[in-house]
């Protein structure tokens, strides 16, 4: 799994560059975000812009990444697809996770 990580704004932005986080993808991803997060400013914001597909252990995988963080951080997504975007309301993961519809506003929001 290719992430690559920035920061801006006080906020570190890992982007996700694949098209799926799936089953075969997910433990890969977790020990990626695991190492791109283990220190760095207290928001993550996980750019999902270019992830066209996700399922459930994709989703485990993101809430996973989310207690790597502990209680003192926090991770907000940004960019989901529009199926992406479905799976994280159909799933009720929308209440769990702050979801942005870009990472530029995943960022003006950090602002306020």
């Amino acid at each position: 799994m290719s992430l690559t990580s920035t920061e801006a704004d006080g906020a570190q932005i890992v982007t996700v560059n694949a098209d799926r986080i799936d089953a075969a993808m997910a433990i890969q991803f977790k020990e990626d975000m695991r190492s791109e997060t283990e220190s760095g400013p207290e928001r993550v914001i996980l750019d999902l812009s270019l992830v066209q597909f996700i399922d459930s252990s994709g989703l485990g995988a993101i809430v996973a990444a989310m207690k790597q963080l502990g209680r003192d951080r926090r991770l907000d997504l940004a960019g989901p697809t529009p199926m992406v975007e479905k799976v994280f309301r159909l799933t009720r993961m929308d209440t769990i996770f702050t979801l942005y519809a870009s990472l530029n506003d995943a960022i003006s929001a950090n602002k306020t």
